[in-house]
């Protein structure tokens, strides 16, 4: 644990109550107390266990003796994982920004593979099968170890927690791919685990190399009312290279963009007139001025680097 932290000095555990997340929370609080400036917890608004998930977070930080940070979802959230998702991320992101430390979540070899496919299954680009294996603001500690050994070190050091009953729901994609496909899928061809994990890996330097060039290729300006880049320096580029280009420089904004999104994004780079606006999803509106394409969006902008995970395809 030390060692997969020794990149970052100041971290916020994203704790959600459960078992792995709880796990992650002893394990780096006696393996790095000094880096730990807070723990984040999120409740979802889906019930009683949420909320109780929640206190047992607060109870564990408070005998530990570290700051907690509750967040919960704003009324409205439709009941969807990636409307969940989305209010969870942001609520990290702020909760991380305010403390200048990063993120560092529990996920483990099982969340990669499970994410991989979920991303298979919506014809993810190169980008998307990186799955969380990508650099960014969040740390993954834990992303080469199995699940069964986090539940292992769990009972091992006794470590409270709570199981959230939603986990058993084949209601959600995850839990399906979890519960069904994924234990299918690796009956029927044993060596798939490594495959997804080694196209994952190619996908991720891919990803790393995509960002030093657009980094080091295009400047992108951020402040409080949105973001803004220059028209000229994306005139170059076809409709199959914005594809590749233009999720890494909107998540500089937090922003996640879908195939579609993309496509409207590549379309307007092109051909939208000077004063033209369109509307992607999350309330983000992109605006053409003179020599920039200007994106603003309802409420503060999330900052954050390029390759943080936000963007997915």
């Amino acid at each position: 644990m030390a060692r997969a932290l020794a990149t970052a000095p100041r971290v916020v555990l994203a704790v959600s109550g459960g078992r792995d997340s709880m796990a992650l929370l002893r394990a780096a609080i006696h393996a790095a107390p000094g880096q730990v400036a807070g723990v984040a917890t999120f409740d979802h608004g889906t019930g009683a266990y949420a909320t109780a998930a929640t206190e047992l977070v607060a109870a564990t930080c408070e005998s530990y003796r570290i700051p907690c940070a509750a967040g919960c979802a704003p009324a409205g959230t439709p009941p969807t994982e990636a409307a969940w998702r989305l209010a969870r991320w942001r609520f990290l992101r702020e909760a991380a920004a305010r403390l200048a430390a990063r993120v560092v979540t529990a996920h483990t070899l099982d969340d990669q593979l499970e994410t991989l496919i979920i991303r298979i299954l919506r014809h993810a680009g190169a980008r998307g099968l990186a799955g969380l294996d990508a650099d960014g603001a969040a740390v993954h500690p834990w992303l080469l170890v199995r699940r069964a050994s986090v539940s292992d070190y769990a009972a091992a050091h006794e470590v409270a927690y709570l199981e959230d009953p939603s986990n058993q729901s084949r209601a959600f994609l995850r839990n399906r791919v979890r519960l069904d496909l994924l234990p299918a899928l690796l009956r029927a061809r044993p060596a798939l685990g490594t495959e997804l994990l080694g196209l994952a890996a190619g996908a991720a330097q891919w990803r790393r190399d995509v960002e030093r060039f657009v980094a080091a290729t295009h400047m992108v300006h951020v402040d409080e009312k949105g973001l803004s880049i220059a028209a000229s320096e994306l005139a170059r580029y076809d409709d199959a290279a914005l594809a590749i280009v233009w999720p890494v420089l909107v998540a500089r904004m937090g922003l996640a963009l879908d195939r579609r999104g993309i496509a409207r994004l590549a379309d307007f780079t092109h051909r939208g007139r000077v004063g033209g606006e369109i509307q992607l999803s999350g309330g983000v509106g992109v605006r053409r001025s003179t020599f920039s394409f200007v994106f603003h969006r309802r409420g503060p902008v999330q900052r954050s680097g390029p390759g943080d995970g936000a963007v997915r395809q």
